[in-house]
Order: C-alpha cells, then structure tokens, then sequence
C-alpha cells in the first residue's frame, strides 16, 4: 500500500529521437550528435529525479526497453485511481509495442502493492494515459484529451470503470497533440492552460467549471518552453526551464518552482508530466482539496 505520494519514472537507456509522429520530434537535431544528446538525456533525466525527490515523492524507476525510445513518457502507459490501472491503447504503430512492456511493469508494481489492480481497454479505443485524462483533486473529475492520439468514446470508458466524471475536451491543434502539452490543473484549484489549443466547445466547458479567477492562460512561449506540461505537489511545481511570465505568475500565486533542463526530451515533444505517472491518486483523499478550493474561488 503506498503512504506517500509516488511517481513512477523510465530510465532513458534506449531513449532516442529517431521517428516523427508529432510536430515537436526533430530526429535531424538529434542525429547531428547522438551521443551528446543520450549523455545530456541521461543527466537530465537525474536532475529530474533529484527535482522529484526534492518535491517530496517516492521515485519510481522502471526500466525501459530497446526500440521503444517514447516509453521515457510513462504518462501515456495508463490511467491510475485508488488503486486501478487501466492500461493505454496507442495510436500510433511507433508507440504500439510499448503496451506489452508496460503491462509487464505494471504486473510487477501490482505483485508489490503498489497497484491493487490492472486492466485494458477494448481493442480499437484509443487512449493514451494520464496524458490525455488528467485527475483534478480539486475538482473531483477527470479531463480528458481527444482528437489527435485519444479517442472520444475513452472518456466514457474511463468513466465507467472509475465511477467518476469524465470532462472530455477536444484538442484542437497537432502541436497539443496530448492534453498534458496544454493543460495542467494546480493544486490550489488554479488550471494553468493554453486556450488556442482547445476547440470552442472545449473552451466553454472549461470556462463554465473554472472561474476566471482561476485560469492562468499560458501564451505560445510558455507552451514553446513546455511550461505546462508540470509536475506538481502541493506548492511545488517541477517543470522544464520555463519563462518570465510563469515564474512571475507561480511566484505569485505562492507556488515554488523546481525548473530542469529537460531540452533532450523536449526533442520529442515531452517535458516533465509526460517523463511521470503518479501511482498514488486518492480521490478520496482530494475532499480536503476540493473544499479548500471551492473557499478560494468564492
């Protein structure tokens, strides 16, 4: 049984840039020096656990494996909640045979007591992770990411084997290509977010439950820097190197930031929440959360 928040990583052994399937991959930069950029991935992946460490989480790694150099981005291996995993369905045949390796690291963690249970989706209903269905503690429900790489009926899918409320917000751009690029719930009840990401229908239904209060919009730079794909723990925050306009709005806000060089993952389009997946998510455990929330928005 887990007793303090934990965060499962994936050592960068096998991490490399070497296929395109979304607008950030650039093999061509990494190609020019691959044997740089693997010493930088694997010294940025040590500060990251050191910044996790520091941030108060149990750090979890698992290993990776040869051919599958996205599996460094456990946020899209599944979807954790009181216990449950429901393993991911990708899209794209690159990433398809991270499923089998996965569900082997899962079992372990299982064996271990860290997950009571794992189970799959049906075949054909795509969805990647925690990267496209994001817990909100303050909230109660998930948001969930579809178009790009999810697909809309897994929003309800989700939400009938969680028994929780399922937002599902459609993304709108290949570059949010998962919903963890563009959005980030806080735990102060703040949603830090980039609104051109979202379709209009998306944008309403974020504005109806997020009081303008709330919403810190992030700007194209923020979302350059992968500033808001972060990890976030009570008042920390652990990100990429981030901007001006961020550091000021955290700082604040009272949050304090835990910034990394994550520049080689960012190759492939990644920053700090998608090199993570929380094993510990209680939704019980978020009423606190949720009322001290609702005080602040009112």
């Amino acid at each position: 049984m887990i007793t303090r928040p934990t965060i499962l990583v994936v050592a960068p052994t096998h991490y490399d840039v070497s296929y395109s399937i979304n607008p950030w991959m650039d093999p061509q930069a990494w190609a020019r020096d691959p044997r740089g950029m693997h010493r930088h991935a694997m010294q940025a992946f040590d500060a990251l656990r050191e910044a996790l460490d520091a941030s108060g989480f149990a750090v979890e790694v698992a290993p990776g494996a040869p051919g599958l150099p996205d599996m460094v981005f456990p946020a899209n291996a599944a979807v954790v909640l009181d216990g449950k995993a429901v393993l991911a369905r990708f899209r794209y045949p690159q990433r398809q045979g991270e499923e089998t390796p996965f569900a082997a690291i899962f079992a372990s963690l299982q064996a271990r007591g860290l997950i009571d249970s794992v189970t799959t989706l049906p075949e054909g209903c795509y969805q990647e992770g925690a990267g496209d269905c994001i817990w909100d503690a303050s909230r109660g429900h998930f948001w969930a990411g579809f178009g790009p790489r999810s697909s809309r009926e897994a929003a309800d899918a989700m939400s009938r084997h969680f028994g929780r409320e399922v937002v599902a917000l459609e993304l709108a751009t290949a570059h949010s290509y998962h919903l963890d690029v563009c959005f980030c719930p806080l735990a102060g009840g703040e949603l830090l977010y980039y609104p051109p990401a979202f379709s209009a229908s998306a944008l309403r239904e974020i504005h109806a439950r997020v009081p303008a209060s709330l919403r810190i919009e992030a700007t194209e730079d923020d979302l350059r820097h992968f500033s808001v794909n972060a990890v976030n723990l009570d008042d920390q925050v652990v990100m990429t190197r981030t901007t001006p306009h961020l550091r000021t709005e955290f700082a604040r806000r009272g949050y304090r930031l835990r910034e990394v060089d994550l520049s080689p993952f960012m190759l492939s389009g990644g920053g700090a929440y998608c090199m993570t997946l929380r094993l510990d998510r209680d939704s019980a455990a978020g009423l606190a959360t949720r009322n001290a929330a609702a005080g602040r928005a009112a």
